[in-house]
């Protein structure tokens, strides 16, 4: 077999992946621009993570908390949790954005799910 014959699955594996990052990027875009946050800051290593926190309705300091190991598992998921509570979910949605996040965040994002602001300000 020859190396060109190896090298197509290899081809399509990362096309896909591409297309699957790209969709998700997308996702995130829009569930941050209808909280009302720049859709860009998705793209951003560590102010995308600060954006969430203010989605999210948390402080911004608790970015700090996610460079702690296991700390940031914690804080990752109430992240998440104030995100689907923000848009009017329940702890169900929380479940799905943790384990299929790539199901979750698109039904945030082209669903007919408002934006509702935070309790905490």
């Amino acid at each position: 077999m020859s190396d060109t014959a190896t090298m197509a699955p290899v081809g399509m594996i990362l096309l896909v992946e591409v297309v699957f990052a790209l969709f998700m990027v997308v996702s995130m875009w829009r569930v941050c621009t209808k909280a009302g946050q720049p859709g860009w800051s998705v793209i951003v290593p560590i102010f995308n993570i600060y954006v969430m926190l203010k989605i999210a309705g948390k402080p911004g300091w608790w970015l700090l908390l996610m460079f702690i190991p296991l700390v940031n598992i914690i804080i990752m998921i109430l992240t998440l949790a104030g995100i689907a509570n923000n848009f009017g979910k329940g702890g169900g949605y929380v479940l799905g954005l943790i384990f299929l996040p790539f199901i979750f965040y698109p039904m945030l994002a082209f669903g007919d799910a408002q934006y509702l602001g935070s309790a905490n300000g």
